[in-house]
């Protein structure tokens, strides 16, 4: 019984050690999957910026060619 009362703070120490590493595991775990998430999120804004980069670029492209048509015809 003596034993039991001169060794208790280890005991509880050890256990207090496997706790926290067990919740540590965990945080790990979930800021995994959170990066896995932003890398998902990333990819999906950078393909809406691309679409968006491009529609821009067609109207762009339009109104280019109707400024040169005005052009032509106003120069003639």
């Amino acid at each position: 019984m003596e034993g039991i009362f001169a060794y208790w703070p280890i005991a509880v120490s050890l256990t207090g050690v496997v706790v926290w590493l067990v919740r540590l595991e965990a945080n790990s775990v979930e800021n995994s999957k959170e990066i896995k998430r932003l890398w998902n999120q990333r990819k999906e804004d950078t393909e809406a910026t691309q679409r968006s980069r491009n529609e821009t670029n067609s109207m762009l492209a339009e109104i280019r060619d109707d400024i040169k048509a005005l052009i032509a015809k106003v120069g003639k």
